[in-house]
């Protein structure tokens, strides 16, 4: 973690710079562009088009020509300065971390069976990312061939999602609706909280929507058992379409994190009902090897230290305990080392 807070260090200095570079350069550049301009417009109005250089003229031009120069060759030496913060990264980088990690490594580790494995953990990555030609290149160069019926999910679920980032609940509402009976049976209320955004939605359209809104509200019933409090709550909201939600008690309803909080929900509810984990196990496996690559390398470096080269040879265990946190274990993929709950070993 220190060698980490180092680095970043660094790379603040960098944006920093990059920063106030920016904003020199900007304002320096209009400046010079106001000056010569406003420069301009005084030679033609005083002299006119045709105008001869005379020698009050040609010191002006000559002044406005090194005011340029000054202002291009300040800018070059800022810009050259900043190249040397960037190399400070890099060498802060270098510094702070073993760019060799071959000693933590098991030679063999990667037998037939395991980098299909890992071929397939990729694929599924991309597919969540949306990355579709890319997968379908990896299996091609892999020999494995691209089942439609494994990146439909993923293609369906991306596009839901980008719905919801521009709050248009529609395909949610109707995937929810589709599979209400499996949600149900996984306890989940994905479809209940669809319907409560789109409720409070046309809340805000007052007296506007005051029609639907009495359609929309139709649709909590079915889950006034599990929810009858928050139902309360919103109906009880419907006698202040006049004033303004924003300007009533149910302010509390329009909470800003509402839509970020749906697409959480929709993306845990949804990977839960297709058998996935939330994270890309992609992802979580790279999260897990952060966390315990760096004590691995310190760990190696004592046994070889103290000759006990013995010590650590199992293929399935480590030598020291490693806390990869829940979040990353429920994300593991099946092709990573034995686990134990909530430690790898």
């Amino acid at each position: 973690m220190d060698q980490c807070v180092m680095v970043e260090r660094e790379l603040e200095k960098v944006l920093h710079k990059f920063s106030g570079y920016g904003q020199l350069c900007e304002r320096g550049l209009e400046e010079l562009i106001d000056y010569t301009g406003g420069l301009k417009h005084e030679i033609l109005q005083s002299h006119g088009q045709d105008a001869e250089l005379s020698g009050t003229l040609s010191l002006v031009l000559t002044t406005c020509c090194q005011r340029i120069k000054d202002t291009v060759q300040k800018l070059a030496s800022d810009h050259k300065d900043i190249h040397s913060s960037v190399s400070q990264v890099g060498k802060a980088i270098d510094k702070n971390f073993d760019s060799d990690i071959s000693s933590v490594g098991i030679d063999g580790c990667w037998q037939a069976d395991s980098q299909r494995l890992l071929n397939e953990v990729m694929v599924e990555h991309f597919f969540r990312q949306e990355m579709l030609d890319v997968a379908e290149e990896l299996c091609q160069e892999s020999g494995r061939s691209v089942d439609p019926s494994q990146k439909e999910p993923f293609v369906e679920l991306n596009r839901i999602l980008e719905a919801l980032k521009v709050r248009v609940l529609r395909p949610a509402l109707e995937w929810a609706v589709f599979n209400r009976e499996m949600l149900i049976a996984q306890n989940s209320s994905l479809e209940f909280k669809l319907h409560r955004v789109y409720f409070i939605s046309l809340l805000m359209g007052g007296t506007t929507n005051q029609q639907e809104t009495l359609q929309c509200a139709k649709t909590f019933q079915p889950f006034a058992q599990n929810h009858q409090k928050d139902i309360q709550v919103l109906t009880g909201s419907l006698v202040y379409p006049r004033q303004g939600i924003e300007n009533s008690p149910s302010v509390h309803l329009l909470d800003a994190n509402q839509w970020a909080d749906i697409c959480d929900f929709f993306t845990r509810d949804a990977c839960a009902l297709l058998g996935l984990s939330v994270e890309s196990p992609l992802s979580a496996s790279f999260s897990a090897g952060c966390v315990s690559l760096p004590a691995l390398i310190n760990v190696k470096a004592v046994i070889e230290q103290r000759e006990c080269a013995g010590v650590w040879n199992q293929k399935d265990e480590l030598p020291i305990e490693v806390d990869l946190g829940k979040k990353v274990l429920v994300s593991l993929p099946v092709c990573l080392p034995h686990s134990s709950s909530g430690n790898s070993r």
